[in-house]
């Protein structure tokens, strides 16, 4: 993918209003956080070169670059699903042009379902490990040690210290967080109450279709880590009802407020992290 993230680059280093330190990938119903970003430069997909489209719901499907909480940051409104039939390295691509143009420190969102009985609907998780349940990697194939090593540590996918400091920060701003293992999926289907259990068996507490790739390639760039789960529905099987998309977006919608919060004084914050 080398020539793929130097296309990436050249166009958006004559784009970008700033060089950005800190990563976001905003997911399913979470995109209103780049709304609050200064001084935006808006730049579609579409428009980048080797960039695929974003085709699901609640995904707006273009980088904004600007500041928040006066942190240069440069986020995805919307990112890319191996369920919508794009390879790993390209559902990846945009991690590692992040890396490319000077992110640090990538905090990356999405929307789960809950397995963890104990939580419900509009809580927060922070995510403090995955388990990799898409039967393949975005690593597999030739490596370059320019990106990375060959067979890179995930023994902190999750960095400690962020996870500490966004702990504090929602103690601080009163906000009521989780911790959990997040298992990520290939969908597009939910999952069914048998697999359910079985994920609780492993030891998951809430599952998606998303996030493992991306921080995968994350570590092994040399990225720092953060991930927010926002729990959107209970999975199948624990309470007595269908699962669909537009419950995801609506209780998105009805915990944006407590999620702008958070991620906004984490974003503030971050350089307490002493790393």
């Amino acid at each position: 993918m080398r020539k793929e993230i130097n296309e990436a680059v050249n166009y958006l280093e004559g784009k970008l209003s700033s060089k950005p330190e800190t990563g976001l990938i905003l997911g399913s119903g979470l995109g209103v956080l780049a709304d609050e970003i200064e001084d935006a430069v808006i730049i579609p997909y579409q428009e980048i070169p080797g960039f695929p489209s974003s085709t699901v719901a609640g995904h707006k499907g273009q980088l904004v670059s600007g500041t928040l909480e006066g942190r240069p940051v440069l986020a995805m409104q919307g990112r890319f699903h191996f369920y919508e039939g794009y390879e790993l390295s390209l559902v990846t691509l945009p991690v590692r042009v992040m890396k490319a143009l000077g992110v640090k420190e990538l905090i990356v969102t999405n929307a789960a379902g809950g397995i963890n009985e104990s939580f419900k609907p509009g809580d927060l998780m922070l995510i403090e490990d995955h388990i990799n349940n898409f039967g393949t990697s975005p690593l597999i194939g030739p490596n370059s040690e320019e990106d990375g090593p060959r067979f890179p540590d995930m023994s902190e996918a999750y960095s400690r210290a962020h996870i500490t400091l966004a702990e504090k920060t929602a103690q601080e701003a009163g906000i009521t967080v989780q911790k959990g293992v997040y298992v990520g999926n290939t969908g597009p289907a939910y999952e069914t109450p048998a697999e359910v259990r079985m994920l609780r068996t492993l030891g998951g507490d809430a599952v998606g279709m998303s996030t493992v790739p991306e921080v995968i390639v994350a570590r092994h760039c040399g990225l720092k880590v953060l991930g927010i789960s926002c729990i959107s529905n209970m999975a199948a099987g624990i309470l007595d009802q269908p699962l669909h998309h537009e419950e995801v977006i609506e209780t998105t919608e009805k915990v944006k407020a407590d999620f702008l919060s958070l991620v906004k004084k984490i974003v503030a914050s971050l350089d307490q992290t002493g790393e």
